[in-house]
């Protein structure tokens, strides 16, 4: 563009530059737009288990943390949703240890978003052999779980 004319309006030097112009002020309107005041409406609807600074819903994250406090942890990672423990030994069954594993899958606090899985040593020769775990071994951890996570929820709406 030049500046102005007899008639005081812009004039185009070519085509070429109008859609240039025209195509830099459509993606500035479109970012201006973006810069709207919706967010506080979004806010607040927001369930209270997604407004963390975590990745997954944290009534199960802090259910989960809780119901293996117990154990030493190996590897925690919140963004991601994993919870790993190092290997605990029952001091009443001194030849056998216990890993567990634990992946928070959603936000949603449901039972479909937490996976829980568990392996098992037994002492033999001086060494650790693998053992099968019992699946409701598993399961009852999985139930204390959503228990200790719809309690925190319940604790937290005041309900």
């Amino acid at each position: 563009m030049t500046g102005s004319t007899d008639t005081g309006l812009l004039t185009l030097r070519s085509p070429k530059a109008f859609w240039a112009t025209a195509g830099f002020c459509a993606v500035a309107a479109l970012a201006l737009a973006g810069c709207g005041g919706g967010r506080e409406k979004a806010r607040a609807t927001l369930a209270p288990s997604q407004v963390t600074t975590i990745g997954v819903n944290s009534y199960l994250w802090r259910a989960s943390l809780d119901s293996v406090s117990f154990m030493p942890l190996l590897q925690s990672d919140s963004a991601g949703g994993v919870i790993i423990t190092d290997w605990y030994v029952n001091p009443k069954t001194p030849t056998e240890r216990v890993k567990v594993s634990i992946m928070i899958l959603d936000q949603n606090l449901r039972a479909d978003a937490l996976k829980v899985t568990a392996v098992r040593e037994v002492s033999q020769g001086g060494g650790w052999v693998p053992a099968p775990v019992q699946a409701a071994t598993v399961q009852k951890l999985e139930d204390i779980i959503l228990t200790r996570a719809r309690d925190l929820r319940r604790d937290s709406i005041g309900g």
